[in-house]
């Protein structure tokens, strides 16, 4: 597999763009976040590495190791899993590994809670402050997990789906009446398949 990770569908969501790290083509499944220099090459592609550095002054792709490579997949897992309740997706990947659907939102709430803003008084105005010493890495998952925890019970205006052209593994939000798959890509592919399903001898 090629270094560079595969972003499919960047126009998505941010919470859409994590799941989407686990791909699918002719070749098989793939994960683009096998790597703590994967995972940095996708903050900084999704702007998510400078998330909080105007404060802290830190460079925060740079202090990533692999307990937050962990992390971050964890947190996919659980946007995954919770994803598939929420779309009833049932492909195989979707439901591969057969994870519990209260430990995927436990797992979020932790993410969530774990690096969260608190509302203080900073000279007479309201602000929201950021755990002191909190590193960059933990506030972007931080904000990454609340993102998706919106996402997935509709907020904004949600629409989450899941593409059931063949083999793809990906999700997408249906921001168009007519959008039934996550690129024109998987759009042909499902016409295709129709098409031959239709065409096809019968014994």
């Amino acid at each position: 597999m090629s270094d560079e990770i595969a972003d499919l569908v960047p126009a998505e969501p941010l919470p859409v763009r994590l799941m989407n790290t686990v791909w699918a083509d002719r070749h098989g499944v793939h994960d683009d976040l096998t790597s703590v220099d994967r995972l940095r090459q996708w903050l900084e592609r999704t702007g998510l590495d400078r998330t909080g550095l105007e404060r802290t002054g830190l460079d925060g792709a740079s202090q990533l190791g692999p307990q937050d490579l962990a992390a971050f997949r964890r947190l996919r897992a659980a946007a995954r899993r919770i994803a598939a309740h929420v779309t009833a997706d049932d492909r195989p990947a979707a439901t591969a590994g057969g994870a519990d659907l209260a430990a995927a939102m436990a797992d979020l709430n932790a993410d969530t809670t774990a690096c969260a803003p608190t509302l203080v008084l900073d000279g007479g105005d309201l602000a929201l402050r950021w755990r002191p010493g909190a590193r960059p890495a933990d506030r972007a998952r931080s904000e990454l997990a609340l993102e998706t925890a919106q996402l997935l019970t509709g907020e904004p205006g949600g629409l989450l789906r899941a593409c059931h052209a063949p083999g793809c593994v990906l999700y997408f939000v249906k921001d168009h009446p007519r959008r039934e798959w996550c690129s024109a890509g998987c759009g042909n592919r499902a016409r295709v398949a129709r098409h031959y399903e239709k065409h096809r001898p019968r014994d």
